[in-house]
Protein backbone atom coordinates (compact mmCIF):
# COMPACT_ATOMS: atom_id res chain seq x y z
CA UNK A 1 0.00 0.00 0.00
CA UNK A 2 2.85 2.38 0.89
CA UNK A 3 4.22 1.81 -2.43
CA UNK A 4 1.06 2.66 -4.41
CA UNK A 5 0.53 5.64 -2.45
CA UNK A 6 3.85 7.14 -3.46
CA UNK A 7 3.54 5.89 -6.95
CA UNK A 8 -0.23 7.59 -7.41
CA UNK A 9 1.66 10.74 -5.55
CA UNK A 10 4.62 11.04 -8.12
CA UNK A 11 2.83 9.62 -11.09
CA UNK A 12 3.09 11.62 -14.55
CA UNK A 13 -0.11 13.39 -15.77
CA UNK A 14 -2.13 11.97 -18.15
CA UNK A 15 -0.38 12.49 -21.97
CA UNK A 16 -3.95 12.27 -23.41
CA UNK A 17 -4.89 14.98 -20.51
CA UNK A 18 -1.79 17.18 -21.50
CA UNK A 19 -2.79 17.24 -24.93
CA UNK A 20 -6.60 17.71 -24.72
CA UNK A 21 -5.06 20.82 -22.90
CA UNK A 22 -2.33 22.01 -25.19
CA UNK A 23 -5.05 22.20 -28.13
CA UNK A 24 -6.91 25.27 -25.69
CA UNK A 25 -3.55 26.39 -24.97
CA UNK A 26 -3.45 25.27 -21.70
CA UNK A 27 -0.70 24.01 -19.59
CA UNK A 28 -0.85 20.85 -17.52
CA UNK A 29 1.11 20.04 -14.64
CA UNK A 30 1.96 18.04 -11.27
CA UNK A 31 2.83 20.93 -8.89
CA UNK A 32 6.17 20.00 -7.36
CA UNK A 33 5.37 19.78 -2.88
CA UNK A 34 9.52 21.38 -2.69
CA UNK A 35 8.28 24.40 -4.40
CA UNK A 36 6.66 26.99 -2.12
CA UNK A 37 5.64 29.57 -5.42
CA UNK A 38 3.73 26.07 -7.19
CA UNK A 39 1.95 25.51 -4.16
CA UNK A 40 1.08 28.77 -3.11
CA UNK A 41 -0.50 29.47 -7.04
CA UNK A 42 -2.37 26.18 -6.21
CA UNK A 43 -3.42 27.44 -3.39
CA UNK A 44 -4.56 30.42 -3.97
CA UNK A 45 -6.85 29.26 -7.18
CA UNK A 46 -7.96 26.65 -4.80
CA UNK A 47 -9.26 29.17 -2.27
CA UNK A 48 -10.42 31.73 -5.04
CA UNK A 49 -12.48 28.04 -6.16
CA UNK A 50 -14.50 27.91 -3.04
CA UNK A 51 -15.07 31.49 -2.36
CA UNK A 52 -12.73 32.16 -0.04
CA UNK A 53 -10.55 34.66 0.83
CA UNK A 54 -7.00 34.86 -0.15
CA UNK A 55 -4.64 32.24 1.95
CA UNK A 56 -2.52 34.22 4.95
CA UNK A 57 1.04 33.81 5.06
CA UNK A 58 0.34 31.41 7.94
CA UNK A 59 -2.48 29.24 5.72
CA UNK A 60 0.20 28.94 2.90
CA UNK A 61 3.27 27.95 5.31
CA UNK A 62 0.96 25.70 6.95
CA UNK A 63 -0.07 24.66 3.51
CA UNK A 64 2.95 23.84 2.16
CA UNK A 65 4.42 22.05 5.25
CA UNK A 66 1.51 19.67 5.65
CA UNK A 67 0.05 18.91 2.76
CA UNK A 68 2.37 17.07 0.72
CA UNK A 69 0.33 13.53 1.15
CA UNK A 70 -1.95 15.23 -1.47
CA UNK A 71 -1.27 15.09 -5.27
CA UNK A 72 -1.97 18.11 -6.63
CA UNK A 73 -2.62 18.94 -10.13
CA UNK A 74 -2.94 22.76 -11.74
CA UNK A 75 -4.11 23.38 -15.28
CA UNK A 76 -2.22 26.77 -16.08
CA UNK A 77 -3.36 29.88 -18.49
CA UNK A 78 0.35 31.29 -20.05
CA UNK A 79 -2.06 34.36 -21.27
CA UNK A 80 -3.41 35.04 -17.75
CA UNK A 81 -2.15 38.06 -15.85
CA UNK A 82 -0.63 35.39 -13.18
CA UNK A 83 0.20 32.39 -15.12
CA UNK A 84 1.52 30.97 -11.66
CA UNK A 85 -2.05 30.66 -10.40
CA UNK A 86 -3.85 28.04 -11.98
CA UNK A 87 -7.28 28.35 -13.59
CA UNK A 88 -8.26 24.67 -12.43
CA UNK A 89 -7.45 22.24 -10.06
CA UNK A 90 -7.60 18.71 -8.85
CA UNK A 91 -6.15 16.75 -5.74
CA UNK A 92 -6.09 13.05 -4.52
CA UNK A 93 -4.53 10.45 -2.74
CA UNK A 94 -4.47 7.03 -2.13
CA UNK A 95 -6.15 6.16 1.12
CA UNK A 96 -8.06 2.56 2.59
CA UNK A 97 -11.75 2.29 2.12
CA UNK A 98 -13.83 -0.15 4.07
CA UNK A 99 -16.27 -1.89 1.97
CA UNK A 100 -19.22 -4.36 3.76
CA UNK A 101 -17.40 -7.08 5.80
CA UNK A 102 -14.65 -4.58 6.82
CA UNK A 103 -11.96 -5.62 3.86
CA UNK A 104 -10.34 -2.22 3.10
CA UNK A 105 -9.10 -1.25 -0.83
CA UNK A 106 -6.87 1.39 -1.65
CA UNK A 107 -8.91 4.64 -3.14
CA UNK A 108 -8.14 7.46 -5.00
CA UNK A 109 -9.85 10.49 -2.84
CA UNK A 110 -10.44 13.16 -4.32
CA UNK A 111 -10.71 16.66 -3.24
CA UNK A 112 -10.09 20.36 -4.15
CA UNK A 113 -11.84 20.19 -7.92
CA UNK A 114 -11.79 23.96 -8.93
CA UNK A 115 -12.27 25.72 -12.31
CA UNK A 116 -11.73 29.18 -12.29
CA UNK A 117 -15.02 31.09 -13.75
CA UNK A 118 -13.06 32.66 -16.60
CA UNK A 119 -12.67 29.31 -17.78
CA UNK A 120 -15.95 27.32 -17.66
CA UNK A 121 -17.29 26.16 -20.17
CA UNK A 122 -14.09 24.43 -22.04
CA UNK A 123 -14.16 20.97 -20.70
CA UNK A 124 -11.35 21.08 -18.19
CA UNK A 125 -13.16 19.35 -15.29
CA UNK A 126 -13.98 16.22 -17.87
CA UNK A 127 -10.17 16.74 -18.79
CA UNK A 128 -9.12 16.35 -15.76
CA UNK A 129 -11.19 14.35 -14.07
CA UNK A 130 -10.66 11.51 -17.13
CA UNK A 131 -7.12 12.14 -16.87
CA UNK A 132 -6.79 11.13 -12.99
CA UNK A 133 -8.88 8.48 -13.46
CA UNK A 134 -6.88 7.03 -16.21
CA UNK A 135 -3.96 7.23 -13.46
CA UNK A 136 -5.53 5.67 -10.79
CA UNK A 137 -6.77 2.97 -12.65
CA UNK A 138 -2.99 2.30 -14.49
CA UNK A 139 -1.62 2.04 -10.97
CA UNK A 140 -4.22 -0.61 -9.86
CA UNK A 141 -6.37 1.59 -7.90
CA UNK A 142 -9.97 -0.10 -7.67
CA UNK A 143 -12.24 2.59 -6.93
CA UNK A 144 -12.40 6.34 -6.68
CA UNK A 145 -14.22 8.41 -3.89
CA UNK A 146 -15.35 11.88 -3.24
CA UNK A 147 -17.21 14.13 -0.96
CA UNK A 148 -18.91 17.23 -3.08
CA UNK A 149 -20.02 20.68 -2.68
CA UNK A 150 -22.28 20.38 -5.50
CA UNK A 151 -24.25 16.76 -5.99
CA UNK A 152 -24.82 17.51 -9.79
CA UNK A 153 -21.87 17.30 -11.26
CA UNK A 154 -20.16 14.00 -10.76
CA UNK A 155 -22.72 11.60 -12.18
CA UNK A 156 -22.15 12.00 -15.42
CA UNK A 157 -18.10 11.11 -14.97
CA UNK A 158 -19.69 7.44 -13.25
CA UNK A 159 -19.59 8.17 -9.65
CA UNK A 160 -22.82 7.27 -6.85
CA UNK A 161 -24.45 8.62 -3.92
CA UNK A 162 -22.79 5.45 -1.86
CA UNK A 163 -23.20 6.33 1.89
CA UNK A 164 -25.35 9.50 2.85
CA UNK A 165 -25.32 11.25 5.77
CA UNK A 166 -28.30 12.97 8.36
CA UNK A 167 -27.59 16.31 10.29
CA UNK A 168 -29.14 17.00 13.55
CA UNK A 169 -30.46 19.24 15.54
CA UNK A 170 -31.82 18.37 18.77
CA UNK A 171 -34.20 20.25 21.50
CA UNK A 172 -32.58 19.28 24.61
CA UNK A 173 -35.67 20.36 26.68
CA UNK A 174 -37.94 18.18 24.66
CA UNK A 175 -35.46 15.27 23.94
CA UNK A 176 -35.16 13.59 26.89
CA UNK A 177 -32.42 10.96 27.50
CA UNK A 178 -33.79 7.15 28.20
CA UNK A 179 -31.15 5.35 26.79
CA UNK A 180 -28.55 3.43 28.91
CA UNK A 181 -26.58 5.02 31.65
CA UNK A 182 -23.08 4.12 30.75
CA UNK A 183 -20.76 2.85 33.71
CA UNK A 184 -17.38 4.81 32.81
CA UNK A 185 -16.82 8.10 33.43
CA UNK A 186 -16.41 11.23 31.08
CA UNK A 187 -13.30 13.56 31.57
CA UNK A 188 -11.96 16.78 29.65
CA UNK A 189 -8.94 16.75 28.07
CA UNK A 190 -7.27 18.83 26.10
CA UNK A 191 -7.41 19.39 22.21
CA UNK A 192 -4.00 18.04 21.88
CA UNK A 193 -5.25 14.76 23.65
CA UNK A 194 -8.26 14.87 21.68
CA UNK A 195 -6.14 15.12 18.45
CA UNK A 196 -4.49 11.88 19.55
CA UNK A 197 -7.81 10.60 20.76
CA UNK A 198 -9.68 11.17 17.30
CA UNK A 199 -6.62 9.51 15.32
CA UNK A 200 -6.24 7.01 17.11
CA UNK A 201 -10.60 5.99 17.90
CA UNK A 202 -11.05 6.67 14.12
CA UNK A 203 -8.62 4.24 12.84
CA UNK A 204 -10.02 1.52 15.43
CA UNK A 205 -14.06 2.11 14.31
CA UNK A 206 -13.11 2.34 10.92
CA UNK A 207 -13.02 -1.07 9.60
CA UNK A 208 -16.04 -1.95 11.29
CA UNK A 209 -18.14 0.94 9.27
CA UNK A 210 -18.42 0.32 5.07
CA UNK A 211 -17.73 3.68 3.44
CA UNK A 212 -15.23 4.72 6.03
CA UNK A 213 -11.53 6.13 4.67
CA UNK A 214 -8.79 6.49 6.74
CA UNK A 215 -8.18 9.69 8.50
CA UNK A 216 -5.25 12.33 7.35
CA UNK A 217 -3.36 13.47 9.85
CA UNK A 218 -4.30 16.86 8.05
CA UNK A 219 -7.99 16.07 8.69
CA UNK A 220 -7.49 14.63 12.22
CA UNK A 221 -6.06 18.30 12.58
CA UNK A 222 -8.75 19.93 11.56
CA UNK A 223 -11.44 18.37 13.51
CA UNK A 224 -9.47 19.81 16.66
CA UNK A 225 -8.23 22.74 14.80
CA UNK A 226 -4.74 21.80 15.75
CA UNK A 227 -3.31 23.21 12.85
CA UNK A 228 -1.06 26.46 13.14
CA UNK A 229 -3.73 28.27 10.97
CA UNK A 230 -6.73 26.82 12.77
CA UNK A 231 -9.11 29.55 13.43
CA UNK A 232 -11.21 30.18 17.04
CA UNK A 233 -9.21 27.09 18.57
CA UNK A 234 -10.09 28.08 21.83
CA UNK A 235 -13.51 27.73 21.04
CA UNK A 236 -13.78 24.20 20.91
CA UNK A 237 -13.86 21.85 24.27
CA UNK A 238 -13.10 17.84 24.17
CA UNK A 239 -14.20 15.43 26.81
CA UNK A 240 -12.97 11.41 26.76
CA UNK A 241 -15.36 8.39 27.53
CA UNK A 242 -13.22 6.00 29.93
CA UNK A 243 -14.31 2.18 30.34
CA UNK A 244 -14.33 0.94 33.75
CA UNK A 245 -11.38 -0.94 32.46
CA UNK A 246 -9.92 2.00 32.14
CA UNK A 247 -9.81 1.79 28.27
CA UNK A 248 -10.47 5.29 26.41
CA UNK A 249 -13.50 4.07 23.98
CA UNK A 250 -15.01 7.42 23.05
CA UNK A 251 -14.18 11.07 22.24
CA UNK A 252 -16.31 14.22 21.26
CA UNK A 253 -15.30 17.55 20.26
CA UNK A 254 -17.49 20.49 20.20
CA UNK A 255 -18.09 24.46 20.62
CA UNK A 256 -20.97 26.08 22.17
CA UNK A 257 -22.48 29.40 21.40
CA UNK A 258 -24.06 31.62 24.12
CA UNK A 259 -27.33 33.21 23.78
CA UNK A 260 -27.37 36.45 25.51
CA UNK A 261 -31.24 36.69 25.10
CA UNK A 262 -31.60 33.49 27.09
CA UNK A 263 -28.45 32.31 28.49
CA UNK A 264 -30.62 28.44 29.45
CA UNK A 265 -31.00 28.34 25.35
CA UNK A 266 -27.06 28.10 23.83
CA UNK A 267 -26.33 26.08 21.22
CA UNK A 268 -23.60 23.02 21.23
CA UNK A 269 -22.17 22.18 17.44
CA UNK A 270 -20.08 18.72 17.55
CA UNK A 271 -17.15 19.25 15.46
CA UNK A 272 -16.53 15.06 16.15
CA UNK A 273 -17.94 11.84 18.15
CA UNK A 274 -16.06 9.22 17.78
CA UNK A 275 -17.29 6.23 19.92
CA UNK A 276 -15.81 2.48 19.69
CA UNK A 277 -18.19 0.97 21.69
CA UNK A 278 -21.88 1.01 22.44
CA UNK A 279 -21.12 2.19 26.18
CA UNK A 280 -19.04 5.26 24.95
CA UNK A 281 -21.68 5.92 22.25
CA UNK A 282 -24.25 6.43 25.09
CA UNK A 283 -22.13 8.10 27.28
CA UNK A 284 -20.82 10.60 25.19
CA UNK A 285 -24.52 11.72 23.80
CA UNK A 286 -25.89 11.51 27.19
CA UNK A 287 -23.19 14.03 28.28
CA UNK A 288 -24.13 16.22 25.32
CA UNK A 289 -27.93 16.05 25.96
CA UNK A 290 -27.56 16.71 29.63
CA UNK A 291 -25.26 19.98 29.75
CA UNK A 292 -26.22 22.52 31.69
CA UNK A 293 -27.51 26.16 29.48
CA UNK A 294 -27.64 23.71 26.45
CA UNK A 295 -31.12 24.17 24.63
CA UNK A 296 -30.03 23.06 21.33
CA UNK A 297 -27.50 20.52 20.19
CA UNK A 298 -26.21 20.21 16.07
CA UNK A 299 -24.45 17.42 14.96
CA UNK A 300 -23.66 16.43 11.15
CA UNK A 301 -22.19 13.54 9.11
CA UNK A 302 -24.10 11.21 11.10
CA UNK A 303 -25.77 8.08 9.84
CA UNK A 304 -29.11 7.27 8.17
CA UNK A 305 -29.58 4.58 11.41
CA UNK A 306 -27.90 6.14 14.51
CA UNK A 307 -28.90 4.25 17.81
CA UNK A 308 -30.10 8.08 19.66
CA UNK A 309 -32.94 7.52 17.44
CA UNK A 310 -33.75 5.08 19.60
CA UNK A 311 -32.31 6.78 23.28
CA UNK A 312 -34.21 9.89 23.78
CA UNK A 313 -37.65 9.69 24.64
CA UNK A 314 -39.29 12.41 22.34
CA UNK A 315 -38.21 11.38 18.53
CA UNK A 316 -39.57 14.68 17.56
CA UNK A 317 -37.29 16.47 19.30
CA UNK A 318 -35.05 15.79 16.62
CA UNK A 319 -35.03 17.47 12.87
CA UNK A 320 -33.10 15.08 10.89
CA UNK A 321 -32.09 16.14 7.32
CA UNK A 322 -30.82 13.45 5.21
CA UNK A 323 -28.12 14.75 2.23
CA UNK A 324 -25.87 13.05 0.21
CA UNK A 325 -22.20 12.93 1.35
CA UNK A 326 -19.84 9.80 0.50
CA UNK A 327 -19.36 9.00 -3.40
CA UNK A 328 -17.99 6.69 -5.07
CA UNK A 329 -17.07 5.29 -8.48
CA UNK A 330 -15.76 1.97 -9.17
CA UNK A 331 -12.46 1.70 -11.72
CA UNK A 332 -12.08 -2.33 -11.37
CA UNK A 333 -15.35 -4.25 -11.28
CA UNK A 334 -13.50 -7.86 -10.09
CA UNK A 335 -11.88 -6.39 -7.63
CA UNK A 336 -14.17 -4.31 -5.58
CA UNK A 337 -16.72 -6.66 -6.10
CA UNK A 338 -14.29 -9.86 -5.14
CA UNK A 339 -13.29 -7.89 -1.87
CA UNK A 340 -16.70 -7.05 0.34
CA UNK A 341 -18.59 -9.90 1.79
CA UNK A 342 -22.41 -10.73 0.64
CA UNK A 343 -24.71 -11.92 3.44
CA UNK A 344 -26.28 -15.07 1.11
CA UNK A 345 -25.19 -17.23 -1.70
CA UNK A 346 -26.18 -16.31 -5.24
CA UNK A 347 -24.96 -15.70 -9.25
CA UNK A 348 -26.42 -12.71 -11.37
CA UNK A 349 -24.83 -11.18 -14.35
CA UNK A 350 -24.34 -7.30 -14.36
CA UNK A 351 -24.28 -5.58 -17.80
CA UNK A 352 -22.21 -2.38 -17.29
CA UNK A 353 -22.18 0.45 -19.29
CA UNK A 354 -19.31 3.20 -18.13
CA UNK A 355 -19.24 6.64 -19.74
CA UNK A 356 -15.42 6.68 -19.24
CA UNK A 357 -15.47 3.63 -20.77
CA UNK A 358 -13.20 2.08 -18.08
CA UNK A 359 -15.76 -1.07 -16.83
CA UNK A 360 -18.12 -1.34 -19.68
CA UNK A 361 -19.16 -5.04 -20.22
CA UNK A 362 -20.73 -8.28 -18.83
CA UNK A 363 -19.58 -9.45 -15.54
CA UNK A 364 -20.53 -12.51 -13.45
CA UNK A 365 -20.89 -12.12 -9.79
CA UNK A 366 -21.30 -15.34 -7.69
CA UNK A 367 -21.58 -15.17 -3.76
CA UNK A 368 -21.20 -18.43 -2.01
CA UNK A 369 -22.52 -19.20 1.66
CA UNK A 370 -19.80 -18.00 3.54
CA UNK A 371 -20.26 -14.38 2.25
CA UNK A 372 -17.31 -14.74 -0.47
CA UNK A 373 -17.84 -12.77 -3.73
CA UNK A 374 -16.06 -13.98 -6.81
CA UNK A 375 -16.46 -11.97 -10.46
CA UNK A 376 -15.46 -13.27 -13.69
CA UNK A 377 -15.86 -11.24 -17.21
CA UNK A 378 -18.47 -12.59 -19.49
CA UNK A 379 -21.76 -13.17 -20.20
CA UNK A 380 -22.51 -16.18 -17.78
CA UNK A 381 -24.87 -19.58 -18.27
CA UNK A 382 -28.66 -20.19 -19.34
CA UNK A 383 -31.24 -18.90 -16.71
CA UNK A 384 -28.89 -16.30 -14.92
CA UNK A 385 -30.66 -13.46 -13.52
CA UNK A 386 -28.50 -10.64 -15.89
CA UNK A 387 -28.89 -6.71 -14.12
CA UNK A 388 -28.62 -4.14 -16.86
CA UNK A 389 -27.07 -0.73 -14.77
CA UNK A 390 -24.74 1.77 -15.17
CA UNK A 391 -21.37 1.96 -12.74
CA UNK A 392 -22.98 4.94 -11.36
CA UNK A 393 -25.62 2.66 -9.89
CA UNK A 394 -23.47 0.20 -9.13
CA UNK A 395 -21.06 2.20 -7.27
CA UNK A 396 -23.97 3.62 -5.50
CA UNK A 397 -25.02 0.12 -4.50
CA UNK A 398 -21.77 -1.19 -3.29
CA UNK A 399 -22.45 -0.54 0.34
CA UNK A 400 -25.36 -1.38 0.55
CA UNK A 401 -26.42 2.17 1.16
CA UNK A 402 -29.23 2.19 -1.56
CA UNK A 403 -31.36 -0.33 -2.77
CA UNK A 404 -31.72 -2.17 -6.11
CA UNK A 405 -35.40 -2.21 -5.98
CA UNK A 406 -35.09 1.39 -5.66
CA UNK A 407 -33.23 2.35 -8.29
CA UNK A 408 -35.30 -0.16 -10.22
CA UNK A 409 -38.38 1.55 -9.47
CA UNK A 410 -36.57 4.87 -10.29
CA UNK A 411 -35.39 3.77 -13.84
CA UNK A 412 -32.40 3.32 -12.89
CA UNK A 413 -31.63 -0.56 -12.81
CA UNK A 414 -32.98 -2.97 -14.93
CA UNK A 415 -33.77 -6.39 -14.38
CA UNK A 416 -36.72 -9.22 -13.87
CA UNK A 417 -35.76 -9.97 -10.37
CA UNK A 418 -34.86 -6.52 -8.50
CA UNK A 419 -35.96 -7.92 -4.97
CA UNK A 420 -33.47 -10.97 -5.47
CA UNK A 421 -30.51 -7.89 -6.23
CA UNK A 422 -31.36 -6.47 -3.10
CA UNK A 423 -31.41 -9.02 -1.10
CA UNK A 424 -27.31 -10.35 -2.81
CA UNK A 425 -26.24 -6.46 -1.93
CA UNK A 426 -27.67 -5.82 1.31
CA UNK A 427 -26.33 -5.21 4.43
CA UNK A 428 -27.49 -5.08 8.40
CA UNK A 429 -25.53 -1.81 9.01
CA UNK A 430 -25.69 1.71 6.88
CA UNK A 431 -22.60 2.82 5.11
CA UNK A 432 -21.23 6.43 6.71
CA UNK A 433 -18.48 8.71 6.02
CA UNK A 434 -17.98 11.03 9.42
CA UNK A 435 -16.14 13.55 7.89
CA UNK A 436 -15.98 15.64 4.72
CA UNK A 437 -12.16 15.58 2.50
Amino acid sequence: MTDLIARHHDAPVDPDLIAALRARGLEGRREDDTDPAQVDGWLQAVFRGFLDAEPTALQRETSFARGGYRRKVGVHDPQAPQPEVPVATFASWVADLTLPGGAVLPACAISAVTVAPTHRRRGLLRSMMGGELRTAAALGVPIAALTVSESGIYGRFGFGAAAPATSWRIDVRRAGWIGPVAPGRVDFVSRERARELVAELHERVRHGSAGEIRLSDDHADRKTRTRPDAEKAGELRAVQYRSPAGEVDGVVVYSTQENHDDFAASTLRVAALIAATDEAYAGLWRYLLSMDLIGTVHASELSVDEPLWWMIADQRAARITLRDHHYLRILDVPAVLAARRYDRADRIVLDLEDPLGFTTGRYVLEADADGAGAVTAGAGADGDLTVRLGVTELSAIVLGGVSPVTLARAGRVHTDDPERVARLFAWPTAPRLSYWY
